[in-house]
């Protein structure tokens, strides 16, 4: 029987949200002793300026006053490493107390994980956001706690929109190509920048077969990556976009999500698929921005409004060191309102819990946030909850590029990652 990838309503999730940085902390294979916790995290920050270090040293050193006893070190690893680390101390016997990443469902599919129900108070489960508890869920079963999250939103630079003499955001393919058409015609150098490099492909992909009634998934939750609509999809993009130079000089096979942000702030870009933390970004250099959900294809029908994409980061705890209850305290305290909010606001990212969302910090969102956080409440976040997502992930990251190159077919090559797809699935 075919696994179910969704729960039942049909939600998807995150792989790192934020650019690597290089590792710090200690090596952490040690389980050390029985008051020291070890979480192994992903750091968010791009250098030492934004490292997710003072955060950790702060919130550590404010548990450890208010639990005598109980100390907890924190071990930064960069987004590129972490999976494959983390994996490889859990495979060694050595597994940290506690893991901040892109997945979980692996090791929870071999038993490793504690489930929420066994760290935290019933309110404090029933507290994350219904998209992203969905997510972090095998069965009806929670382990995978939510820890960030963000929606992605198509953002356009008003200055060269009204230079282009665009009068409003786009609504459907049709009219997206049209305002590319008429970026371009003004210099723009990327009038819609396609990111379809490894970093992130798997994100922009997504976002484009929604707008189309596709998507990973069937009804059902089984993976369906080479749909009609899929290739639908690809091949209105390759035609109407990449073939006619609307996606800028860069092959999409050959641009990052870093990259194409870069040029956005850069005021190269008309038009971008991005998250809250581009518009923050985007504010301090004094580019004018505007955010609107993705233009659906003309084939949909009328007020049809797919699901925008979600992401998310997960917290896990293990069970090899038996720690359950000291993992549960430092939980309950790490996902207080204003210790979540704190984290999520120095990355422009969205808390992931009822609460904290709605007063982070005591102030609330802003209203950038605030469109983001809408969007959040009814997305389709990635397949997290499957453990060959990974595999799959990975896949579509270093193929569907292939599907707009000039000799690329966009069926052959949604079928070829399917297959693989299916591999990855008979081996869990």
């Amino acid at each position: 029987m075919r696994r179910r990838i969704f729960g039942t309503t049909a939600t998807t999730a995150v792989l790192g949200l934020l650019i690597p940085l290089a590792g710090c902390g200690g090596s952490g294979d040690s389980a050390g002793d029985a008051g020291t916790l070890h979480l192994v995290a992903a750091e968010y920050g791009d250098g030492p300026a934004t490292s997710s270090k003072p955060y950790w040293d702060r919130m550590t050193a404010d548990f450890t006053e208010q639990n005598p006893g109980l100390k907890v070190e924190v071990e930064l690893l960069p987004w590129a490493d972490i999976d494959r680390e983390v994996s490889r101390r859990v495979k060694a016997g050595k597994a940290p107390d506690m893991a901040l990443m892109g997945s979980y469902s692996d090791f929870a599919a071999q038993g490793k994980l504690y489930p929420a129900d066994e760290l935290l108070s019933v309110t404090a489960e029933a507290n994350f956001l219904q998209p992203l508890a969905d997510a972090g869920s095998v069965g009806s079963t929670l382990y995978g706690l939510p820890f960030v999250a963000s929606s992605r939103l198509l953002f356009y630079n008003e200055a060269l929109f009204a230079k282009a003499g665009i009068k409003e955001a786009p609504k459907t393919w049709s009219e997206l190509k049209a305002d590319a058409k008429a970026l371009k015609d003004k210099g723009v150098k990327y009038p819609y920048a396609l990111p379809l490099g490894p970093e992130e492909a798997h994100a922009e992909a997504l976002i484009w077969e929604l707008s189309n009634g596709g998507g990973y998934a069937d009804s059902s939750g089984n993976y369906s990556l080479a749909s009609d609509q899929n290739i639908d999809t690809w091949r209105w993009v390759k035609e109407h976009m990449v073939a006619t130079g609307l996606t800028g000089p860069t092959p999409p096979s050959q641009l990052n999500r870093a990259e194409a942000f870069a040029a956005f702030l850069r005021g190269e870009v008309g038009m971008v698929n991005g998250y809250p933390s581009l518009a923050h970004e985007a504010r301090t250099k004094g580019i004018g921005v505007a955010t609107v959900s993705m233009p659906v294809s003309d084939n949909l029908g009328t007020g049809e409004v797919p699901p925008t994409v979600g992401v998310a980061d997960w917290m896990m705890a293990f069970k090899q060191n038996g720690k359950r209850a000291e993992i549960g305290t430092f939980l309950d305290f790490v996902y207080q309102d204003k210790n979540l909010s704190d984290f999520a606001g120095r990355y422009h990212l969205l808390p992931s819990t009822v609460t904290a969302s709605r007063t982070p910090a005591g102030g609330g969102l802003d209203k950038n946030d605030t469109q983001f956080l809408n969007a959040l409440r009814g997305a389709q976040l990635y397949p997290v909850n499957d453990p060959s997502w990974l595999t799959v992930s990975d896949t579509i990251k270093r193929n569907i590029g292939r599907a707009v190159e000039p000799s690329g077919d966009p069926k052959a090559v949604l079928e070829d990652i399917a297959s693989q797809a299916s591999q990855a699935s008979k081996k869990h």
